[in-house]
């Protein structure tokens, strides 16, 4: 019997691969640089494969060999032949997201102790707030490199509260030394850490243990060098202004005299700190979507950027220098989008490094503490983190949770919300409660019987 000639639908809609063979076998002449209607201003949205996807795979050819051995390179191929749909621009689009998508998941693949039960219920659910009791570094060792698009937290301060207690000020650093490192390798690259932390009164334990040793510990000070030990960069540092504080301390006994006098502490510090990992990986050019680029220098500490070679590019200089572009600026203008929009409001709050936040107010007038947590922070600090640093739908992580203020505002803003708290006992039946009288709902738990 002979057997049938199948049509070019047909072998598309069957098998994208074959579909991918057959084409550049059998049909050299398709594979135009510019195959849009005359009228450019029509989109042209349509579920059929687009010839410019073989241009794209034609130019990179050897720099795509460059990234890939052959078995991705097959693997990514193929995923694009049978995924991509729709015209050039948007061919372009998908495919450039496919690349990043692709390159990131292998990446990912290099660290080996991730959790797949673990992530999948942290990731699936985007639209559920979660809720991971148990110690924090236990999850992030867990979690997938890379996953979180923004950590926003205030951290446990060293012999502040009862269930915050370290036996010295060094052993209090160690751990969140080794806490902020495994946050590094979880945020995602290019992507910011919101820390807020105010100094504190105590005696660091090192010398001695007697009252003479109790002094003004700059835990902003300490954090900023763990930070930037750990590959973080400092960007900019909010003073959150508390208001007029009720202490006399200040006064210290009435003394109107010389070294007698030290100021009320009525500030904390808003820290940003931004993650980039150098990451030397060829990236396609975002215009006509080609691995043909060289790279270009860098646009900052760790931001390498490239420059388009292709000179089939849609977009040249007057002097005929291609496209240059990064990583970051990639993500920069994938978050330009009219639901990331930044309220003007908000944004006129937090023109300046100075923000007067009112304290929470946690006590009500019966002295009951209505929210069953003694160190809350303003929602107005994660609501401007939230808005400012991410995209509708992206990861946000508080890994010291508390009263899951983070969780809940991220939530409120549509992203993908999540909580760690170390102190499910004491803390577990406020939050619950907070959350059902907040949003309506309960968080999506998760025990630290996963680890």
């Amino acid at each position: 019997m002979k057997q049938k000639q199948l049509t070019r639908k047909e072998i598309d809609l069957n098998d994208p691969e074959q579909y991918y063979l057959w084409r550049t076998t059998h049909d050299k002449a398709s594979r135009l640089t510019d195959v849009r209607p005359q009228n450019d201003d029509v989109s042209c949205k349509t579920d059929v494969l687009h010839p410019y996807l073989d241009k794209i795979f034609e130019v990179s050819d050897k720099y795509l060999r460059r990234v890939f051995n052959e078995k991705l390179l097959h693997e990514f191929r193929t995923n694009c032949f049978r995924d991509i749909r729709g015209d050039r621009d948007s061919t372009i689009e998908q495919f450039v997201k496919a690349y990043y998508d692709f390159v990131k998941r292998e990446y990912q693949k290099e660290y080996t102790g991730a959790d797949s039960d673990l992530n999948q219920s942290i990731f699936s659910e985007p639209h559920a707030p979660k809720a991971l009791w148990g110690n924090c570094l236990d999850f992030l060792r867990r979690m997938d490199s890379e996953s979180v698009h923004l950590m926003v937290t205030s951290p446990p301060y060293y012999n502040a509260r009862n269930y915050s207690q370290w036996k010295t000020l060094d052993d209090y650093l160690d751990e969140m030394s080794s806490i902020i490192k495994e946050c590094y390798r979880v945020l995602d690259n290019h992507r910011p850490f919101v820390f807020n932390v105010g100094d504190i009164f105590d005696n660091d334990n090192i010398h001695t243990k007697s009252s003479w040793g109790k002094r003004r510990i700059p835990l902003g000070a300490y954090f900023t060098m763990i930070f930037e030990e750990h590959g973080f960069q400092f960007v900019d540092d909010f003073i959150w202004d508390k208001g007029e504080v009720q202490t006399q301390r200040h006064k210290n006994g009435n003394r109107p005299y010389p070294l007698y006098q030290y100021p009320i502490n009525c500030y904390e510090h808003i820290f940003v700190f931004y993650k980039h990992r150098l990451d030397e990986t060829l990236y396609p050019c975002p215009v006509c979507g080609c691995l043909k680029v060289n790279g270009n220098a860098y646009s900052g500490v760790g931001v390498k950027s490239w420059e388009c070679k292709n000179l089939d590019c849609f977009e040249r200089s007057a002097g005929n220098r291609g496209k240059r572009f990064s990583a970051r600026t990639q993500l920069m203008t994938g978050l330009q989008r009219t639901e990331n929009v930044v309220g003007e409001d908000l944004l006129q709050r937090w023109r300046r490094d100075v923000v007067k936040l009112a304290p929470v107010i946690k006590i009500n007038s019966k002295g009951e503490n209505v929210l069953g947590h003694t160190a809350p922070f303003p929602k107005e600090i994660p609501e401007y983190a939230v808005q400012v640093f991410t995209g509708v739908n992206e990861s946000v992580l508080d890994p010291f949770a508390g009263a899951f203020t983070t969780t809940i505002e991220s939530f409120r803003q549509g992203r993908n919300s999540i909580g760690i708290e170390l102190n499910r006992t004491m803390f577990r039946d406020a939050v619950l409660t907070r959350f059902s009288n907040m949003l309506g709902m309960r968080p999506k738990e998760v025990e630290r019987e996963w680890i």
